[in-house]
């Protein structure tokens, strides 16, 4: 992931006016939003170090430098992190392994009343649910694409499913730039990234270099034998194991798509499935 840093730093000073850091914005300008030196200007610093700092040429940055930065490019709490994170990386950068266990298995198990799966890194899918394998068909997905950015970015069927595909994308995209953060050296992201970037907005939104967590929100779906289907949908991460979630969908007991999980249960057998070790 070399260039990283200075590839984030442009594109986050690229959303900002410069009317809008209190700056005069006449003029011709050759570039979308702030000029390096304005930020040098802004955070209090020489231009001359900025633009090393943007082309990775400098070490030991300190805490105020990069607060200041952070301040000028109004980075929010997840970007900070990010930030400080390609300028520092952990030392160990193994990539971890998204093992399920059993405990959390049973966790899948006991949810029987909402769709529930687990991710590992890279946001492959782990383990679901009986009632997850009803909305996602996560276990007629070939092993080596039962993976929710493969899902959104080289299926059809998500652009289909998701009647808000646009948002799913943007929030794969930005989860999985955060993951790259934390885990540069995983040898099995570099093939994942350059197989969804024969996708065309793949491509174009991975160099805007967004980064979030995945929280919580809302998944609009449009099943084709279900109907559309709002839910709500939580994250949690596992503790002890911080790269695997479990992503529940919820929705009101009273709701269209409440009813239509209620038939859902009735219909089949709970149990938990997980995906075949590779």
């Amino acid at each position: 992931m070399d260039g990283d840093l200075g590839r984030f730093l442009r594109s986050r000073r690229a959303r900002i006016r410069p009317e809008d850091a209190g700056l005069p914005a006449h003029g011709r300008r050759r570039v979308s939003g702030l000029r390096r030196e304005e930020v040098a200007l802004l955070a209090g610093m020489s231009a001359e170090y900025y633009i090393r700092l943007e082309q990775e040429r400098v070490g030991n940055v300190s805490d105020e430098v990069l607060d200041a930065v952070a301040r000028v490019l109004r980075l929010d709490g997840t970007e900070r992190a990010h930030l400080r994170r390609l300028l520092r990386p952990p030392d160990d950068r193994r990539a971890p392994l998204g093992h399920v266990r059993p405990g959390v298995r049973m966790l899948l198990d006991a949810a029987d009343s909402m769709p529930a799966f687990v991710i590992g890194p890279r946001m492959d899918v782990l383990a679901w649910n009986a009632l997850a394998e009803a909305i996602n068909g996560f276990s007629g997905m070939p092993e080596g694409e039962r993976n929710m950015a493969r899902q959104t970015f080289l299926k059809a069927r998500a652009r289909s499913l998701y009647r808000d595909w646009a948002t799913v994308a943007a929030e794969t995209i930005s989860y999985l730039r955060l993951y790259a953060g934390r885990h540069p050296d995983d040898p099995l992201l570099g093939p994942l990234v350059a197989d969804l970037s024969a996708d065309p907005d793949f491509a174009r939104m991975w160099e805007e270099h967004r980064v979030a967590e995945k929280t919580f929100g809302v998944k609009l779906l449009h099943h084709p034998e279900l109907g559309d289907l709002d839910f709500a949908y939580e994250t949690l991460a596992l503790p002890g194991d911080p790269e695997l979630l479990v992503i529940m969908y919820t929705a009101d007991p009273a709701s269209p798509t409440g009813r239509v999980l209620a038939r859902l249960r009735e219909a089949r057998e709970p149990g938990v499935q997980e995906a075949a070790a590779g």
